[in-house]
């Protein structure tokens, strides 16, 4: 393989991390609104200027109150995903059983459900343990969505994928414990890579890729001083000779490029054919090729478990996104009332100047206004004219009605209801009561369905894994 074949498979792992721009953007908006930073959202006041909601309700001399829904949201679904599938998976010692208590695979699922109703994706990657001594453990991490790329899927199972990889941010030690295979020259060759100029060998590598320099710094630069590497998976194709030996009643399949061993004798059959394998290189943001290799593993297959959801003509769309502008319209419902609370006049009392006793002053007639059982006496010589408090509050009772429908629409558009909260309800009995709870989760079964297949598929690749003894 040429280098050149190398540039157009980084090229195609750039392309398609790009192209996944939008899904990110639009998850760092819902996980903005998810853990309350709702007033966020740019607009444009009178003048034309851009600013946030905030700043631009501060303007107008309101405050912006925030009354988080989508949390609670968040934290029931996962809470009742905790409590129906969870507590009841079978623990009874089987290797997938261990692989789940090692791994930790309750906590890690909770939080990539939190993620799939964030962003609507689910990303978790499946291999050995790098580390010495557990090289025949399996080891399952949650991936970041800003670290993964994959090509154009329309499958929702993602049979059609092609290319899928991971940034990785890595320590020295790490990265070479990845890539080097033990060999210490090899690790010599990589850390050179990585400290003789590299800066301005990267500049240069991404001018001749074509990759924008300003859009695309996260894909070639790691945080915090760590080393980045750019692993990508892609499916090929490759010619092999299928052998059939008819005595030994076995079947082999070779490269069409190997040197020929049983194929011309007489008790074995061999015939042309086309197969494909998953193969996986590892490189320097500065194009340098670290490793590669082809999949390992029995099941044959990358190491990635993904789901996409509900991946209609391609498109990701999460639960959240689906309630953000219920959430604003309950913020801003919530912000006007303040508003109109706080313009109201309450307790204000009108002292006529003339009225007030000789050898007072205000502040004694303020004390005395504000104690209990305070007499407070005025000179009426000078007319009627005498001490009146003015109390008034605001028209808001169409306001808490557009809040309370606000809040119902809410429940109606999630199916997070108040019997799935577990809060009261008006029914008239516990029958009832049961029946609204499996009702909203009829709601949710679709979400739920959708993260067990995904779990599925990932304990398939684990069992595909697990050493056979």
């Amino acid at each position: 393989m040429n280098n050149e074949r190398h540039m157009r498979v980084l090229r195609a792992a750039y392309q398609a991390w790009m192209g996944a721009a939008g899904l990110r953007q639009a998850r760092l908006r819902n996980k903005r609104f998810t853990y309350g930073d709702q007033w966020g959202d740019l607009v444009r006041d009178h003048e034309g200027r851009v600013m946030s909601e905030g700043e631009h309700l501060a303007s107008q001399g309101c405050d912006s109150i925030t009354n988080n829904m989508i949390r609670q949201l968040v934290k029931t679904i996962v809470g009742r995903f905790r409590c129906q599938y969870i507590k009841h998976e079978d623990n009874n010692g089987s290797p997938l059983a261990s692989i789940r208590e090692l791994n930790e695979l309750d906590e890690l699922d909770s939080r990539a459900l939190e993620e799939f109703l964030i962003s609507g994706c689910c990303f978790q990657r499946v291999e050995n343990w790098h580390e010495p001594g557990k090289s025949d453990l399996v080891r399952v991490d949650n991936v970041n969505v800003n670290k993964l790329f994959v090509g154009t899927i329309n499958d929702t199972r993602a049979w059609d994928c092609e290319l899928i990889g991971q940034l990785h941010d890595l320590n020295i030690a790490q990265l070479l414990r990845r890539v080097a295979g033990g060999n210490k020259r090899k690790a010599a060759w990589v850390r050179r890579l990585y400290t003789d100029g590299a800066d301005s060998r990267l500049a240069d590598f991404t001018t001749r890729l074509g990759a924008d320099s300003q859009l695309g710094t996260d894909f070639w630069h790691a945080a915090d001083g760590k080393f980045r590497a750019i692993e990508v998976w892609t499916l090929e194709s490759r010619e092999v000779v299928v052998c059939h030996n008819r005595r030994e009643g076995t079947l082999s399949v070779e490269p069409a490029t190997a040197p020929v061993r049983q194929r011309n004798r007489p008790d074995v059959t061999s015939r042309w054919d086309i197969a494909t394998v998953w193969h996986c290189r590892w490189f320097s943001p500065m194009g340098d090729l670290l490793a590669e290799y082809d999949s390992p593993w029995e099941h044959g297959s990358h190491p990635f478990v993904i789901k996409l959801y509900p991946l209609t003509d391609g498109e990701v769309h999460a639960v959240v996104e689906d309630i953000i502008d219920a959430q604003k319209h309950v913020n801003r419902m919530i912000s006007l009332l303040d508003q109109v609370m706080r313009c109201s006049a309450k307790g204000v009392l009108l002292f006529p100047e003339t009225a007030l006793p000789d050898g007072w002053t205000w502040e004694d007639a303020r004390r005395c206004w504000s104690s209990a059982n305070g007499l407070l006496p005025y000179n009426p010589r000078f007319g009627d004219a005498k001490p009146e408090q003015i109390s008034a509050t605001g028209n808001n009772a169409s306001a808490f009605q557009m809040i309370e429908l606000q809040m119902k629409l809410f429940e109606e558009i999630s199916g997070v209801s108040r019997a799935l909260q577990g809060q009261s309800t008006k029914a008239d009995s516990a029958s009832i009561y049961q029946q609204q709870s499996e009702n909203a989760n009829i709601a949710l079964s679709d979400v739920y369905d959708t993260f067990e297949a995904f779990r599925r598929q990932r304990d398939r690749k684990i069992s595909g894994m697990i050493n056979k003894e």
